[in-house]
């Protein structure tokens, strides 16, 4: 799956599913501009890159502001000249029960997780219809598909990205853009490692693959999106999960 003398943009690729996407595009032979909103992290990341000799740059941003979006597009272009993947995978959760939950708790986890992919995607689009070529890949949540007690917030945003999948592929499909997402279940990353022992059995006892993904898993399907491979698949749904949902 070469994806040599392409560039790809990874939201949230710092750590955990973001890092696992960007460090295998990267193996894949992509140019990676990395974007996160904490610098030392950032430079840790394309450091990682750039020392396995990855042409990478590192974009510190806070997508909640619309005009970071813009500029993280911008400054990828400017920088490797043109942009044939972007993956939206910055998210926040925070989690709470529907009659506690605060609106700023709302309007947060709704601007990061659906608002910025929207706002990059359409930033993004306009280079790749001058291209006549491009793909996006959202990655959404099975919250998404499922709901989450406590994630009422989360789970909303994660079904909007679906969403936005689905109509822009209808809409990009015109220009050779393709778009997909992802939709990971339970993930070993720093988020389900704060969970109690006791909660990630119960997790666990609805998975019938009887095991935490990793987050090589969600990048490998990324990876294959990104690829010619998957030139006949737009405005789909691939959801990573051991049978959580089916």
């Amino acid at each position: 799956m070469s994806l040599a003398g392409r560039v790809a943009i990874v939201t949230g690729g710092t750590r955990g599913i973001g890092r696992a996407i960007a460090r295998g595009l990267a193996e894949d032979g992509a140019s990676v501009a990395v974007v996160g909103r904490d610098a030392a992290r950032v430079g840790e990341a394309t450091g990682e890159l750039e020392g396995k000799g990855v042409p990478a740059h590192g974009i510190v941003a806070d997508l909640m502001r619309a005009e970071d979006g813009q500029r993280v597009v911008t400054e990828t272009q400017q920088r490797f000249g043109r942009i044939d993947l972007l993956v939206n995978n910055a998210g926040i959760t925070r989690d709470g029960l529907l009659v506690r939950m605060k609106d700023q708790d709302w309007d947060d986890v709704l601007a990061v997780n659906l608002k910025a992919a929207f706002q990059t995607t359409r930033a993004a689009a306009r280079v790749m219809a001058r291209q006549r070529s491009g793909r996006i890949v959202n990655v959404s949540s099975t919250a998404g598909v499922m709901g989450t007690a406590g994630q009422a917030n989360y789970s909303a945003a994660k079904a909007g990205l679906i969403g936005l999948t689905k109509s822009t592929a209808r809409e990009l499909a015109h220009w050779g853009i393709l778009v997909n997402a992802v939709a990971p279940g339970l993930i070993e990353t720093d988020m389900t490692a704060t969970l109690s022992t006791e909660t990630r059995e119960t997790y666990l006892g609805q998975v019938p693959l009887r095991r935490i993904g990793t987050p090589e898993d969600v990048a490998a399907v990324v990876r294959f999106l990104a690829s010619d491979g998957a030139s006949y698949i737009t405005g789909q749904v691939i959801h990573v999960n051991g049978g959580l949902y089916m």
